[in-house]
C-alpha cells in the first residue's frame, strides 16, 4: 500500500538571501515500492550551505533544483517496506532524497548505517558528508603535518568543528578557529580543544588572526572566503597550504566581493591554494569511517547538532543556517512532526 508524506519544494529561484516564499510545503501520496525499491520513513534530513548554489540556475558543480519539485539532500531513515534484496523493514539507511518525510527509492541509492556506532543523525554530520569533507580537506588536500599551525574559519559548523578536532588529534602544533558569537568561541576552546578562537564580528579578522597565531599559519581550512581568506593570506608562512572548501560569506552576494586584496602575496609566499569537493574523495570513505567512527563512538571526537523539529520548518532552518544560527550540524527532524 502507498503512504502519505510531506515534501518541501522550491517554487522560485532566490536572488540574494532566500525567503520563505521561495519554498512550499506539499502533501503527497507515495506509491508502494516497486521491484528493487524500498520505502523509507525519514527520521532526519540535512540542510547544508551548498544547497544555496543548487537553488540558482547558474552553472555549478551540482545540477540546479527543479522548480515545483521536491528538493533533495542527505537523509537518514528507517525502511518501512522493501521490494529489494539486501534490505528489510527496520533497517536504517542513509540516502539522498531529503526535504521530505518519506521516500521511495532504488535500493542502490541507499547505504545501510550502523546505529550502534552513533545515532542515525550523526551520519548526516560527523560521520557523513561534512565529516568526510573535513577529513579529506585537512589530511589530503592541505596535507596536515605534525607541528603545523592550522586556522579553520567557520569552525563551529559541521565541517569546521571536525577539521579542528582532527588537526589536534593528528598532531597540529596549534589550532585556531573563527566563529560568529562569544558562545561559539567558548565552545571551540572549552569543548573542542582549539588552542585559540575569536569572534570575527569583534574586530578585523586579520588583526585577530595575527594575535591568535603570532608565528603565522601553515594550513588554512576555508569555509568562509572573503575577509577570512584575505586574512589567512596575510598570516600564511612560506609554502602554506590552503584547502578551500566553501565561501559561505559570498553565497547570498549579488555583487562580487572586494577581497582578497593581497593576492601578490600568493606569489611571494609560494602558497598552495586548492579548491576541492567532497565528491572528489569518495575513495576515502572506508578509511574515514574506520578512523573516525571509533573516535566518535568513544567520545574522543565531540560533535554538536542544532535540531529543528518538523519538516514544515525546514526552509526556516536552511535560512537560519545561512545566517550562522547553528552550532555543529543543522538537522531537521521529521519523525512525528509531519504537520
Amino acid at each position: 500500500m502507498g503512504h502519505g508524506g510531506v515534501e518541501v519544494r522550491l517554487v522560485s529561484r532566490p536572488v540574494g538571501r532566500p525567503r520563505l516564499s521561495d519554498f512550499e510545503v506539499a502533501e503527497v501520496d507515495l506509491p508502494a515500492p516497486g521491484p528493487g525499491q524500498i520505502l523509507v520513513r525519514n527520521q532526519a534530513i540535512s540542510v547544508d550551505p551548498y544547497m544555496r548554489g543548487r537553488m540558482s540556475e547558474a552553472k555549478s558543480y551540482a545540477a540546479p533544483y527543479r522548480l515545483g519539485r521536491a528538493m533533495h539532500g542527505a537523509a537518514v531513515g528507517e525502511v518501512l517496506e522493501s521490494a529489494a534484496d539486501g534490505f528489510a523493514p527496520g533497517d536504517w539507511v542513509l540516502h539522498g532524497l531529503g526535504w521530505r518525510t518519506h521516500a521511495v527509492l532504488e535500493a542502490p541509492m541507499a547505504t545501510r548505517i550502523d546505529v550502534e556506532v552513533a545515532p542515525p543523525s550523526a551520519y548526516l554530520g560527523v560521520l557523513g558528508m561534512p565529516g568526510l569533507t573535513a577529513y579529506a580537506g585537512l589530511l589530503h588536500v592541505a596535507g596536515l603535518a605534525a607541528g603545523d599551525t592550522v586556522f579553520v574559519s567557520g569552525a563551529a559548523g559541521a565541517v569546521g568543528s571536525l577539521a579542528g578536532q582532527l588537526a589536534r588529534l593528528r598532531g597540529a602544533g596549534r589550532v585556531v578557529g573563527s566563529a560568529g558569537s562569544a558562545a561559539k568561541v567558548a565552545h571551540l576552546v572549552d569543548d573542542l580543544g582549539f588552542d585559540a578562537a575569536f569572534n570575527y564580528k569583534d574586530a578585523p579578522v586579520r588583526e585577530q588572526l595575527a594575535a591568535a597565531a603570532p608565528d603565522g599559519i601553515q594550513v588554512y581550512f576555508d569555509n568562509v572566503g572573503g575577509e577570512h581568506l584575505e586574512a589567512a593570506i596575510d598570516a600564511a608562512v612560506v609554502h602554506a597550504r590552503f584547502a578551500i572548501c566553501g565561501m559561505i560569506s559570498l553565497y547570498n552576494a549579488t555583487e562580487p566581493p572586494p577581497a582578497p586584496r593581497n593576492m601578490p602575496q600568493i606569489v611571494a609566499k609560494r602558497l598552495f591554494i586548492r579548491g576541492f569537493l567532497v565528491s572528489d574523495h569518495n575513495d576515502l570513505q572506508a578509511q574515514f569511517h574506520a578512523e573516525v567512527g571509533p573516535l566518535v563512538r568513544d567520545g574522543a571526537i565531540h560533535y554538536d547538532e542544532t535540531v529543528v523539529d518538523g519538516i514544515r520548518n525546514a526552509p526556516q532552518a536552511f535560512l537560519d543556517l545561512l545566517d550562522g544560527a547553528n552550532t555543529g550540524k543543522m538537522i531537521v527532524r521529521t519523525t512525528g512532526a509531519a504537520g
